[in-house]
């Protein structure tokens, strides 16, 4: 990988469930990490459905590779969301390029 292309930084989440005094689980999201990647940002595209537009953004991400990276994890980039929906390895291990679409 060519560390100069990785010039955006993100941090990845994980989704974590707690139980609270009630007995009920809560779900939010926390760092697992932050880290250089590059931005390659992807087609969006519009649907009509239930007479209304709906606006999906996709891109992808490359990241240094790290075992720890699934679909189940988010990505924060610039104050936005990105559900992680594919990753797959570059090289022998190198990296990481993580397919996501925006979160509305």
């Amino acid at each position: 990988m060519d560390a100069g292309r990785l010039d955006r930084r993100v941090t990845i989440q994980a989704l974590t469930t707690s139980s609270d005094a009630l007995g009920g689980v809560t779900e939010t999201w926390a760092d697992l990490a932050t880290v250089w990647a590059q931005f390659l940002p992807g087609a969006g595209k519009e649907a009509y459905s239930a007479a209304a537009v709906h606006a999906e953004a996709q891109a992808r991400f490359r990241i240094r590779w790290r075992s720890d990276v699934t679909t189940v994890h988010r990505v924060i980039y610039d104050g936005k969301a990105w559900d992680i929906l594919a990753v797959d390895e570059i090289g022998r291990r190198e990296g990481l390029e993580l397919k996501v679409k925006a979160v509305q």
